[in-house]
């Protein structure tokens, strides 16, 4: 089951880009075909590379849990430097009170953490949406010029 996971997802990978690209390659110099297709992959990865475009992962992901873990140790620390000012109570609780109050302050830093790291990454997201045209055509555009310098005629 496994060995057809990779070439699956290399199947899938190259499709999107192929799409993305949809420039018709015709070979100036014979190439063949599995040098062809290397160099179809080598100039995708290039100009994906000069346009700044991430081919791993999912862009702009865990900025609900990015937020939260901000907000859990912030949290604490308030908690903590808010004990420190109050040192003649604080020091008279016990130490579940005391770590019950830090877990509550963490607690709900991290629930606002991750309301704004949820928001910043909507807006993230908003603003990649808003610039896909200008990446596109910078992509389509180093991509035709990689693949003329190694030989290829690309034609839209």
């Amino acid at each position: 089951m496994n060995r057809f996971v990779v070439p699956a997802a290399a199947v899938c990978l190259s499709a999107f880009c192929l799409s993305a690209i949809a420039q018709q390659v015709t070979p100036l110099k014979g190439q063949s075909p599995e040098t062809t297709q290397q160099d179809i992959a080598a100039c995708q990865a290039q100009a994906q590379a000069q346009a700044g475009i991430a081919t791993a992962g999912t862009p702009n992901a865990g900025g609900r849990a990015r937020g939260a873990a901000a907000g859990a140790a912030a949290g604490a620390a308030v908690a903590g430097a808010r004990g420190r000012q109050h040192e003649e109570v604080y020091d008279r609780m016990d130490d579940d009170t005391k770590q019950a109050y830090r877990q509550n302050q963490a607690k709900d830093a991290a629930a606002a953490g991750m309301v704004v790291g949820g928001s910043r990454q909507r807006q993230e997201r908003r603003e990649d949406r808003a610039n896909a045209p200008q990446q596109d055509a910078a992509v389509s555009s180093a991509y035709a010029n990689c693949m003329q310098q190694r030989g290829y005629q690309v034609t839209p």
